[in-house]
C-alpha cells in the first residue's frame, strides 16, 4: 500500500470529540480510526445499533457524526444499512445519483454476536457492499454489564456473577470472526486500536473499499465492565494481542493471513490480572481456572496458525 501512514493523521475527523463515551473506552478510538480510512472526497452513511456508541454520540438534538447517521434498533443495524445500500444502487442504476458513497454499520457485541446475528448473517449472505464493524467490549455494557456470548470464560458480570457456586461466566467466548469467515465473503478481519493504529487503519481501508460485504471485529475494552484504570487502555489491548487472547489476522478471498505474531508470547494471566472482572481468579484457590483459560487460548492460537499456514 503506497502511502505514508503518518499522513493519515491529517485526514479530517468524521466523529467529533466532546461526545459522552467514557474515558478509557476503546469504542470511540476504534470508530475514529475506521472512519479515517474513508477517502475525504467520499460520503458515508453510518448505521449504529442501540448501544453505548449510539446513546453517547447522538443525543437529540446533538450529534458527533459528520456523515449521515441512522440510529437502528438493537438487532437490525446490518439490515438497515443493507437497505440503504440497496436503495443507493437502485438510484445509481437509474442515473439519479453518481457520487461515491460508503455504507458502514457499527454494533457492540450484544447487537452483533447475539441480538443482531441474524440480520448480520443475512446482509453478508445477500452480498451487499457494506462494512460491518463490531466494537467488541465483551458484554452488554450500555444496559448494566450483562454477559453476552462474547463474554470470556470466568468473567464476572451482573448476570454471571462470581461467587461461591460459580466462577463467573461458565461458557466459552463465541468465535464470531471465524463464523463470519465461514460466510465466504470477500473480506473478514480481526483487529484492535493499538500502538500506531496501522493494523486497524489498513484493515478498515481494505474492508471499506472491498467490492462486496466485509466484516471487522475490533477489540474495544470497556473500563466500567472490565474494571481497569482508564489510562491502561492501550496496555490491556497490547496484552490481549501478545498473549494471543485476541490475535490479529485477516481472511481475504478465503485465504487466512496472520498480521501480527508476538515476538514473545505473554502468559494469559498477565492479561487477566489487570482486569477487575477476573480478580476472583487470583485469590490463591483458582489456579486451575487460569490454566484452563491458557489451554483454550493456546489451542485456538495453534488452530489459527494452521489456517494461516504458519504452524
Amino acid at each position: 500500500m503506497a502511502y505514508r501512514f503518518k499522513d493519515t493523521s491529517k485526514i479530517p475527523e468524521r466523529l467529533s470529540g466532546g461526545h459522552r463515551m467514557c474515558a478509557g473506552c476503546g469504542a470511540p478510538v476504534t470508530v475514529r480510526t475506521v472512519l479515517r480510512a474513508i477517502e475525504p472526497e467520499h460520503r458515508a452513511v453510518i448505521s449504529s445499533a442501540t448501544g453505548c456508541l449510539e446513546v453517547s454520540t447522538c443525543i437529540y438534538p446533538y450529534t458527533s457524526w459528520h456523515d449521515s447517521f441512522i440510529h437502528s434498533a438493537f438487532e437490525n443495524a446490518a439490515a438497515t444499512i443493507s437497505g440503504v445500500e440497496a436503495a443507493y444502487e437502485a438510484l445509481k442504476r437509474r442515473g439519479k445519483i453518481d457520487e461515491e458513497v460508503k455504507f458502514i454499520a457499527f454494533g457492540g457485541d450484544g447487537g452483533t454476536y447475539d441480538i443482531g446475528l441474524q440480520s448480520l448473517s443475512g446482509a453478508m449472505e445477500r452480498g451487499h457492499k457494506i462494512t460491518y464493524v463490531c466494537y467488541d467490549n465483551e458484554a452488554y455494557m450500555n444496559t448494566g454489564i450483562q454477559r453476552s456470548s462474547s463474554t470470556p470464560l470466568y468473567a464476572n458480570t451482573t448476570t454471571s456473577p462470581a461467587g461461591q457456586q460459580r466462577f463467573g461466566k461458565v461458557q466459552f467466548k463465541k468465535d464470531l470472526t471465524m463464523i463470519m469467515a465461514a460466510h465466504d465473503i470477500p473480506y473478514v478481519a480481526q483487529s484492535a486500536p493499538y500502538r500506531n493504529m496501522k493494523d486497524l487503519y489498513e484493515k478498515s481501508k481494505k474492508a471499506i473499499y472491498t467490492d462486496g460485504p466485509a466484516f471487522l471485529n475490533v477489540l474495544s475494552p470497556c473500563p466500567r465492565g472490565w474494571r481497569y484504570d482508564t489510562p491502561k487502555l492501550m496496555e490491556i489491548i497490547g496484552l490481549a494481542i501478545d498473549s494471543c487472547v485476541w490475535p490479529l489476522y485477516e481472511v481475504e478471498g478465503g485465504k487466512f493471513r496472520l498480521t501480527h505474531r508476538p515476538k514473545e508470547k505473554v502468559p494469559v494471566r498477565e492479561y487477566l490480572k489487570m482486569q477487575g472482572r477476573f480478580s476472583h481468579l487470583f485469590n490463591g484457590e483458582n489456579e486451575e481456572h487460569i490454566e484452563e483459560i491458557q489451554k483454550i487460548v493456546d489451542s485456538r492460537w495453534e488452530r489459527l496458525l494452521e489456517l494461516c499456514e504458519e504452524s
